[in-house]
């Protein structure tokens, strides 16, 4: 796996390259325990399906790349969205991007749109976040009690370099009582490229009232709500997700 050094952090990256000429740029942007590794073969089969190329990294913390060295603060997800991203966008040249950002990946990719001098050409967003509700503090809390007393620990050593950094880096500020307050509704009027929403009927960490105030405030909002589905909409219902992101692209590169 290749790694780009930019000005404060090394991350892991992987490109996918089958774009046709004229064809946006795939960028990929994992859940707050994800990896380049987690995202298993779902890149490639919306590459493929969407006749683009992709790239997909491992941000701080995650996967093989840089480790932390100091606790997330309640802008961790500002910071990425304003300061890594352009840059690591910047160093790949990647001109026409749309986002693919899964939980905290859609909330980064959210902020992106709307703050960036330069908009995406669009944004899909899994199970993206715009608030803190019970439910979201609730599993978190649960997901702290199955790291300390079941085999999860093994099961991240397989996609993290440092498994207890990026589960608790992440797990340690979603619980913090300053990030129950954690909004980021007053970015969304500003986002001026369309916005692809989806998420699941039985997500475990977010209710509809995330997709309901994504729909009334992004002016360019398409939402898709899945049955059977839960957090993670590409392992539970990866066809229903893929065409609906095909189609979708076709829409915004027209």
């Amino acid at each position: 796996m290749p790694f780009l050094t930019l000005a404060s952090q090394r991350l892991e990256y992987r490109r996918i390259g089958i774009a046709r000429a004229g064809r946006p740029t795939l960028v990929f942007l994992h859940e707050g325990l994800g990896s380049i590794s987690m995202w298993r073969g779902f890149p490639g089969r919306v590459a493929v399906a969407t006749g683009c190329s992709a790239i997909v990294f491992s941000r701080r913390g995650y996967g093989r790349s840089e480790p932390l060295t100091e606790p997330r603060t309640v802008c961790y997800m500002h910071d990425e969205a304003e300061r890594v991203l352009p840059e690591f966008m910047e160093r790949l040249a990647v001109d026409r991007p749309i986002l693919v950002g899964h939980s905290d990946g859609g909330s980064i990719a959210l902020i992106y749109a709307a703050t960036a001098r330069k908009p995406p050409l669009g944004v899909v967003t899994l199970a993206a976040h715009v608030l803190v509700e019970d439910i979201s503090v609730a599993s978190i809390a649960e997901a702290k009690e199955k790291y300390l007393a079941t085999d999860l620990p093994k099961k991240l050593v397989r996609h993290h370099a440092d498994a207890d950094s990026a589960f608790w880096g992440w797990n340690d500020i979603w619980l913090a009582p300053d990030f129950r307050s954690w909004n980021i509704e007053e970015y969304l009027p500003r986002i001026a490229c369309p916005v692809l929403a989806i998420q699941g009927e039985q997500d475990e960490y977010g209710t509809i009232e995330q997709m309901r105030r994504i729909g009334a405030q992004v002016p360019n909002a398409e939402l898709v709500m899945l049955r059977d589905c839960g957090h993670s909409a590409h392992r539970d219902q990866p066809g229903a997700v893929i065409a609906a992101i095909a189609r979708f692209v076709e829409r915004v590169n027209e």
